[in-house]
């Protein structure tokens, strides 16, 4: 094994870190100079600066990805029963949060080629105690979401994107109209946690959200419930994403698009090399939706997924799997359904996810791809 194999990542952190050393160094210096380490200029001049990458109306920060679903979830007055539609196949923080709201989550499987919520199954959940929908646009790619507001519209359903994986991702709708991910409905919710395509140095997090109303009560929510200090006018958390983080953010969100190419660069020669390979099914891109890349993931065919993972890591290449278990099957929320869901229960056993980051060369790549067509 050389040395180039040894040093292949799934992510490569401190890579990214140290092509823009000198600016995060001077931005974190500059908060210790000021000692403002919560609630400083930086957290709301991030705010600013990701409303208008966006081209959303308001940012809220807060303290992670999973914070950000559960205030969405309490801003918009859901009540303890109130039923909450996501897919199967996805991180356990969407449900973890409807489980803790006392709320009821229904899952729904995904689609083969996307391995997003499957749209054409969501209207045969709808029960009178549906609210809302919450699709998660996973590895990198949005949900159908077109066809998926026109059944909130028809339902009166909410609708809160998950977006921790897909920031910087557009959506195309059928007239032409081009949204961000995370704008499309009524809020949107995205984790900072250090691997995501726009990271920082901890946990972070926000709510993108166009409605004034719906924004001052999330700002609310995530400050203990208060618009003024020591007046709790509604119940809430204490969420907040610390001044270091935003000014670390503040830096990095100007290289998102960067960030954003390196990663479509790397999958297309990802999907070049490995086209050829007929055990492994390169990703799907939607025809309306870019897909930003979070995750490389393949699917493989006619193989054990779990003996070609031992092949990779003895030979010195990580990869990941998400998810092994969908969440009906998880142990914690399988007393929720006992449905099958034959679309995530075979994704559970094939899918595979290989390195890609924004430091990835072709060198590495081509070692990754050699060591794959010799299995």
């Amino acid at each position: 094994m050389n040395s180039k194999e040894k040093n292949i990542q799934m992510v490569d952190l401190y890579g990214q870190y140290f092509k823009i050393k000198d600016e995060v160094n001077e931005a974190i210096q500059e908060v210790m100079d000021s000692s403002a380490f919560i609630k400083g200029p930086a957290v709301k001049n991030f705010e600013t600066k990701l409303a208008e990458f966006c081209s959303v109306e308001h940012v809220v920060s807060c303290g992670n990805g999973t914070d950000a679903l559960q205030i969405a979830m309490m801003a918009l007055d859901f009540k303890a029963g109130d039923e909450v539609i996501l897919p199967v196949h996805t991180y356990v923080a969407t449900a973890e949060v409807i489980v803790l709201l006392g709320l009821k989550p229904v899952f729904v499987d995904v689609d083969p080629h996307t391995f997003n919520i499957d749209t054409t199954q969501i209207e045969s959940k709808i029960t009178d105690k549906t609210v809302a929908i919450v699709p998660v646009h996973l590895y990198g790619q949005c949900a159908d979401m077109e066809a998926l507001l026109k059944i909130s519209k028809k339902y009166e359903l909410k609708v809160i994107e998950d977006t921790a994986q897909a920031l910087g991702a557009l959506y195309t709708f059928s007239d032409g109209t081009v949204k961000q991910a995370g704008t499309m409905g009524d809020i949107g919710t995205t984790s900072f946690f250090p691997s995501k395509n726009l990271g920082c140095f901890g946990d972070g997090g926000a709510l993108m959200i166009n409605d004034a109303s719906l924004t001052e009560k999330s700002r609310m929510i995530a400050n203990h419930g208060q618009q003024k200090k020591y007046h709790h006018d509604v119940i809430g958390v204490n969420s907040r994403l610390d001044t270091m983080q935003a000014a670390i953010l503040n830096v990095k969100l100007k290289y998102l698009n960067d960030y954003t190419l390196k990663r479509q660069q790397a999958a297309s020669y990802y999907n070049e090399k490995l086209s050829e390979v007929e055990f492994l099914n390169t990703p799907y891109v939607a025809s309306n939706s870019t897909h930003v890349y979070h995750q490389y993931t393949l699917t493989t065919e006619g193989i054990d997924r779990d003996e070609f993972k031992k092949y990779l890591a003895d030979h010195g290449i990580p990869s990941m799997i998400y998810y092994p278990v969908p969440l009906h099957h998880q142990k914690a929320y399988k007393h929720l359904s006992s449905e099958s869901f034959s679309v995530a229960e075979a994704l559970s056993k094939t899918v595979i996810s290989l390195p890609i980051h924004t430091e990835m060369d072709h060198e590495i790549q081509d070692i990754i791809i050699d060591k794959i067509k010799s299995f």
